[in-house]
């Protein structure tokens, strides 16, 4: 079988001309993910979206509620960044809905991408940095809960630091949060995940890939996890508008396979999520997502996965 692939029609909503947030970037990588002939449109597994239930296991109902039904407050709407619609709300569910789907096939398989996920601002009971829920804790707690894992790992290699998720999860021992992140980038004020890794600004590929070796090298056998959760962010890379690191594209298409190898050498069953990524040129930052779509499915074949 193929590798699992997971999307929605929902994923990219209208916004108002000429916001910097590019919701249009996850419909442009179906569309050149299905150019490039590695799935088909129908291919693409559908998700259902996710409950109320299940988010309250990482955030507030009430805040949940409130979101969901538009009352929001101008402030609040103003940290998060985004405007709210009925539409917007109705595609947050169906992404979180869609990052479980990918964890879900991923223990089954042992790999699976998600077009969508890795919101890892949203904090309990707040949105924060175009992040409504964290789909990252929602998984992990979910998971532990069921008891289909016993310790789930986060690596999350957006540009900006996991604060939400290391906020939501500081109190669960079996969820481990690693965040690889510029020093000198949003958020201001910095959480404090299980293992934060500082990089500073102007790094390129070859340090780059250095420290995640190290990395996973060491917090892999030292953990042992029955799931990583992988945020492909690539605002890491050295044309992105909000990033301030160097990572070309090589680069990232060296981080990601690294990263799955890692992982899958050690029979450690891998979502991948896509993170962040900013571009005026929204085909240009979908291009840079497909990255991880590649990768993973060269190591599908690879590591002899499906």
């Amino acid at each position: 079988m193929p590798l699992p692939l997971v999307y929605h029609d929902d994923y990219s909503p209208a916004l108002p001309d000429g916001h910097r947030f590019p919701m249009e970037k996850f419909r442009l990588l179906r569309d050149h993910l299905v150019q490039r002939g590695l799935s088909t449109d129908a291919a693409l597994l559908r998700p259902e979206t996710c409950s109320p239930e299940i988010l309250a296991l990482a955030h507030d109902r009430t805040y949940i509620e409130r979101y969901c039904s538009g009352e929001m407050s101008r402030e609040e709407l103003r940290r998060l960044g985004l405007p709210w619609s009925s539409e917007l709300a109705r595609r947050t569910l169906r992404a979180v809905g869609g990052s479980l789907l990918t964890a879900d096939k991923a223990l089954t398989h042992g790999l699976a991408c998600h077009l969508a996920g890795g919101t890892h601002h949203a904090h309990h009971d707040h949105a924060s940095g175009f992040c409504i829920f964290n789909d990252l804790a929602v998984i992990a707690l979910s998971l532990l809960e069921s008891g289909r894992v016993g310790r789930v790992l986060i690596f999350d290699c957006d540009v900006h630091q996991g604060d939400g998720t290391a906020r939501i999860l500081e109190s669960v021992p079996d969820a481990i949060t690693v965040s690889l992140h510029c020093e000198k980038n949003f958020p201001v004020s910095k959480a404090r995940s299980d293992w934060d890794i500082d990089l500073p600004p102007g790094m390129g590929d070859a340090d780059y890939l250095r420290k995640v070796d190290e990395v996973l090298g060491y917090l892999l056998p030292l953990y042992q996890p029955d799931l990583v959760l992988y945020d492909a962010g690539v605002d890491v890379h050295r044309d992105d508008a909000l990033g301030l690191l160097m990572l070309s594209d090589e680069g990232l298409r060296a981080r990601d396979r690294a990263v799955l190898d890692h992982c899958l050498g050690r029979d450690i069953p891998v979502c991948g999520l896509i993170g962040g990524g900013y571009d005026k040129d929204r085909a240009a930052v979908a291009r840079r997502h497909a990255t991880l779509h590649f990768a993973a499915a060269e190591a599908w074949v690879r590591h002899g996965l499906g």
